[in-house]
């Protein structure tokens, strides 16, 4: 089982959290770098010196990138990457809200052409839910879910199409799941076909504003 890390609290705030996320770095699928809902407006120092520590660690560093359901123009969202690639050197981007409708297939295929163009190594989306059948062969990871641990639980339903995929290219990322469930959440991932997972006991409206305690496990 993989982990994939999005930490969205400043390094300053919770210096703690950072520094057991750099110690684990390499036992991570990736690590999301997030300073202000994208690169912001100028290079973080300390996002700066976390990265490199992250870096030197061993992980892959996925800069942050909210395409807002195809309403960001393609050109807004390749500046993003831009910026966290010139300010952060990251290694690939993770499209957070990504269009899941067949209609717009064509359009992503075109922007994460475009962005493997200009550097992208890794490209993450991350519809949240399981998209048009095409979206998941466009990426290196698609996340299936984001949601709750109760819908998680008693809502989710797997198409048919995923079966055909390697499961090392989804991901469920799954919120307020109590610490005691932790490894379970991580166990009903791999069952439901994602071996990359994201599991959190934080809730909205930031439930990434701590670390997964999953990672403690994923060596297990």
């Amino acid at each position: 089982m993989s982990l994939l890390v999005p930490l969205y609290v400043h390094p300053a705030e919770d210096p703690d959290a950072w520094r057991r996320l750099i110690t684990a770095g390499d036992r991570t699928y990736g690590v999301v770098i997030n300073p202000a809902n994208g690169p912001g407006e100028a290079p973080d120092p300390a996002f700066t010196a976390a990265v490199d520590a992250l870096r030197t660690a061993g992980a892959r560093l996925l800069g942050y990138v909210d395409t807002d359901y195809g309403v960001r123009t393609p050109a807004e969202v390749t500046a993003d990457w831009d910026r966290h690639r010139a300010w952060y050197g990251v290694d690939g981007c993770f499209l957070d809200r990504t269009t899941a409708r067949q209609e717009a297939l064509a359009d992503c295929k075109r922007l994460v052409r475009s962005l493997r163009r200009a550097g992208a190594g890794t490209v993450v989306l991350n519809p949240g839910v399981h998209p048009a059948p095409g979206y998941a062969r466009l990426a290196d990871l698609t996340v299936t879910f984001e949601g709750s641990w109760s819908t998680y639980v008693s809502g989710f339903s797997r198409p048919a199409w995923t079966a055909r995929l390697p499961a090392e290219k989804l991901c469920h990322l799954v919120y307020g799941v109590p610490l005691p469930l932790v490894p379970l959440a991580v166990r009903t991932a791999r069952e439901r076909g994602a071996t990359v997972c994201g599991p959190v006991t934080g809730e909205l409206p930031n439930p990434w504003a701590a670390l997964t305690p999953a990672l403690t496990e994923s060596d297990r």
